[in-house]
């Protein structure tokens, strides 16, 4: 599964012209299933993400998580992160998992992190989507977990 993770002061999407999902403090998680990806990646990812030290503490270093911290998840499903720009000008997205089976994995994600994380909000699976956020640090991580 392939990640980018912004650390934010706030966060939101909407869909259809709605608020789908919303937080303040916290992660924007935007996520993509690759073709081969299961179960197993989904859950090295979400730990890796509720543990990973990137808000700062009280001498200003970044060794805080979002659960040291108490901030949000919001999780937004984007298959063009599996983007592949090798070929040409026009980007390939072969690599992606077939749309059922990203809704699978993406679904399963979510339920996982509400399981472990008290705040979880969500975009809208396969949706044209408006990402609103307020990056804090700017702080933008890639993370892809084999």
């Amino acid at each position: 599964m392939i990640s980018v993770i912004q650390r934010v002061s706030q966060a939101r999407v909407e869909a259809g012209g709605a608020t789908v999902g919303a937080i303040g403090r916290g992660l924007l998680v935007l996520l993509c299933a690759e073709r081969g990806d299961s179960q197993v990646q989904a859950d090295k990812l979400l730990a890796k993400l509720l543990k990973l030290r990137i808000f700062a503490d009280e001498a200003g270093k970044m060794n805080r998580s979002v659960q040291d911290v108490g901030g949000g998840l919001l999780l937004v499903s984007q298959f063009t992160l599996a983007a592949d720009t090798s070929g040409g000008n026009r980007p390939s997205f072969t690599t992606a998992a077939a749309p059922d089976e990203g809704r699978r994995l993406y679904d399963y994600f979510v339920a996982q992190a509400r399981a472990a994380h008290p705040d979880v909000a969500t975009g809208e699976f396969g949706a044209d989507m408006q990402v609103h956020l307020v990056n804090d640090g700017p702080v933008t991580i890639p993370l892809r977990v084999p």
